[in-house]
């Protein structure tokens, strides 16, 4: 068997970011400093800060060293350089500072991949318990539309496209912004689209169509354990097809 089927994207950032400080270092200090001052809420949220100048000066390290840790915490999501306005706190969403996150599913391969499955299924059926207990008929209208959408052809990018959004809608429901965020950064879609030509192969798309049909039906009971359990199942089948591909 080819274990190089489930690995990350082979596709690389346009720009890939500065290594990370190392603790302990100047900048990593400084960025703590910056962090410190934005919890404890001497920078609020879309505050503009200080000239890279001034900021060096009051936290007494030199302006490269601050410059790498503003640049550090623009890749992590935390400030924006606005040109020609200075840099900026973010609103601090918790989709923007999780971004990152996604990086990681993309990346990583072999039993790393399932570790991250393994936290995948536990958050997700969470999240869809919640959602069944939460999900407004508006929002179960947009999950049937993907289901159906899925169901009616045999193509796996189409069949990807609505499972993410499938997904996605589910995770918003359950009304928890972080858990949302840190699920969209797990949904690799890259591995995904593996999973979708893999199931092909073996014919596996009827069972992959009952499970989202069960995921469904529990959301319009508002079932939150039986929601709970038919997610918990479906991505259970994804972390068993991938440990299947890794055996020799």
């Amino acid at each position: 068997m080819d274990e190089s089927l489930p690995e990350a994207a082979t596709a690389v950032p346009a720009a890939a970011p500065s290594p990370a400080p190392q603790k302990g270092t100047v900048t990593q200090r400084a960025i703590d400093r910056i962090k410190a001052m934005i919890g404890e809420g001497r920078l609020e949220p879309g505050a503009r800060l200080p000239t890279e100048r001034e900021l060096a000066a009051q936290l007494g390290i030199s302006r490269s060293s601050m410059r790498e840790a503003i640049r550090a915490l623009t890749v992590l999501g935390v400030l924006e350089a606005r040109h020609g306005s200075g840099i900026y706190v973010t609103q601090l969403e918790a989709g923007d500072l999780l971004e990152t996150f996604g990086v990681v599913a993309d990346l990583s391969r072999g039993p790393g991949l399932v570790e991250l499955l393994e936290v995948r299924r536990v958050l997700e059926s969470t999240a869809t318990a919640l959602a069944a207990a939460r999900i407004t008929a508006d929002q179960l209208a947009e999950v049937e539309r993907h289901l159906t959408a899925m169901n009616a052809t045999d193509d796996p990018e189409v069949i990807l496209s609505h499972d993410l959004e499938f997904h996605r809608v589910i995770a918003g429901a359950a009304g928890n912004e972080t858990m949302a965020a840190i699920l969209d950064g797990l949904s690799s879609r890259t591995f995904r689209a593996r999973v979708w030509r893999g199931y092909q192969e073996e014919g596996a798309f009827e069972r992959t169509r009952r499970e989202h049909a069960a995921i469904h039906r529990a959301l319009v009971a508002h079932d939150p354990e039986a929601a709970r359990a038919a997610a918990a199942a479906h991505v259970g089948e994804v972390e068993q097809w991938l440990r299947s591909q890794l055996r020799p």
